[in-house]
C-alpha cells in the first residue's frame, strides 16, 4: 500500500494496424531502446511470415500461443518462522498477459540464428500448438504450484 497517493493506471491504447490491448503490450516489452518503430516491424513482419507459413489469421495464432503460455497459478515466496515457503496463489488476468509476453519474448530471443521476426514466428507457431519453451515454462510453474499445494494455508 504506497504511504502518499494511489498510482495511476496508464492505459494503453490499441496498435496501429490491428487495435489490439493485446497487441500494443506485446510490442512494448518487444521494443528496446525506446525504438518503438523497429518493434513494430518486427512484429508485423513475424504476422506477415505467419500468414504465408501456416495460412490461417495470424492475430488467432498469436492469441492462442497467448492463450496456451498464460499462468493460472504460480507461486510465491513467504517467509513463516524462520523458514521460506513457497505458496501457490492464482494470478491476475494482467499479470498472466504480462508473465506470457515476457516468456515468449524471452525465449524467442533465446533462440539460434535468424533473424527476431522469424524467432518470433517460430515461438507462436509452437506456443500456438501447445508445445516449445514458453508452454513448457508455464507447465513448469503449474508443476510448482502443485507440488506446494500443502503450504497453500499460508497464504495472505
Amino acid at each position: 500500500m504506497p504511504r502518499r497517493k494511489r498510482t495511476i493506471k496508464r492505459k494503453i491504447s490499441g496498435d496501429p494496424k490491428y487495435n489490439d490491448y493485446e497487441v500494443s503490450a506485446f510490442i512494448n516489452l518487444l521494443m528496446w531502446n525506446g525504438k518503438r518503430n523497429l518493434a513494430y516491424k518486427i512484429f508485423y513482419d513475424a504476422m506477415d511470415k505467419i500468414k504465408d507459413k501456416t495460412d490461417e489469421e495470424p492475430l488467432a495464432v498469436f492469441k492462442k500461443a497467448l492463450n496456451n503460455v498464460k499462468p493460472r497459478v504460480e507461486v510465491r515466496a513467504r517467509r513463516v518462522g524462520g523458514a521460506t515457503y513457497q505458496i501457490p496463489v492464482e494470478v491476475s488476468s494482467k499479470r498472466s498477459l504480462a508473465l506470457a509476453i515476457r516468456w515468449m519474448i524471452k525465449f524467442a530471443r533465446g533462440r539460434k540464428g535468424k533473424c527476431m521476426a522469424e524467432k518470433l514466428v517460430d515461438e507462436f507457431i509452437e506456443s500456438a500448438k501447445g508445445e516449445g519453451s514458453s508452454v513448457k515454462k508455464k507447465e513448469d510453474t503449474h508443476k510448482m504450484a502443485e507440488s506446494n499445494r500443502a503450504f497453500a494455508h499460508y497464504r495472505w
